[in-house]
């Protein structure tokens, strides 16, 4: 299922029509705490949103029988969509009474919810702007810890938070499916630890050949069709 290195025909993140095309089609829904006065540094926000699709993801209540166990199933077998919007105030309190998660970094707060139709977005979320989402970071920020997990960003291309966020949420799902089920318990066990940094031209063409999983966009906002957007590198899927 995850792409690594090399395009695979069925990944949820190819250009082009797949089978995965012919399913119903689900989008995971993100929701980040922005009030105007206090935004979360861009860089937090980044490494929460990626948490917060782990989050989701290790839930008991996303596998087996657990009650969002058919919608993630349903949404894994389409397209791997993710939608980032914004809240605020009376937003966000009304967007956190939902069925959902909230992940707290150093100064991001992101909800997820359980993976929705395309065209069925629960009324409290569908009125909230996905524009908006534009953030930086007060302070440049810490260097990677290069013994745990990283989500490598692509250098050459500009998103904005909010799509930036959903593609870190992306590496950190490829990741997450390439783990073993002892190494999946350990990095949630651990609280799902990452960092997330741009790196520089040179290293990240080394990077999209190590093998490690790499996001190909399919390109519905923002960027071109086919463009690499992350590399999920975990400790133990690095040769």
């Amino acid at each position: 299922m995850p792409e690594s290195g090399t395009a695979v025909a069925d990944s949820p993140f190819r250009s082009g029509r797949t089978s995965r095309d012919e399913a119903p089609q689900y989008v995971l829904p993100l929701v980040v705490h922005i009030e105007k006065t206090t935004p979360p540094a861009r860089n937090d926000a980044l490494r929460t949103a990626a948490r917060a699709v782990l989050v989701m993801l290790s839930d008991e209540r996303s596998a087996g029988e657990g009650e969002w166990a058919r919608a993630m199933r349903d949404w894994q077998d389409a397209r791997i969509r993710k939608v980032v919007r914004r809240a605020r105030g009376a937003e966000w309190r009304r967007a956190s009474a939902l069925p959902g998660l909230t992940v707290t970094g150093e100064s991001a707060e992101v909800r997820v919810f359980p993976p929705v139709p395309l065209d069925g977005w629960p009324k409290e979320l569908a009125k909230l702007q996905v524009s908006g989402t534009d953030l930086d970071d007060p302070e440049p920020p810490a260097a990677p810890d290069l013994a745990g997990p990283v989500l490598w960003l692509n250098p050459e291309l500009e998103m904005s938070a909010g799509k930036a966020m959903a593609q870190a949420g992306h590496g950190a799902q490829l990741a997450w499916w390439e783990l073993s089920e002892t190494e999946r318990k350990a990095w949630r066990e651990a609280g799902f630890p990452l960092s997330v940094a741009t790196p520089g031209a040179g290293r990240w063409r080394e990077l999209t050949m190590s093998g490690l999983p790499v996001v190909r966009d399919a390109g519905f906002t923002e960027i071109a069709p086919g463009s690499c957007t992350v590399v999920a590198d975990h400790p133990a899927l690095r040769g």
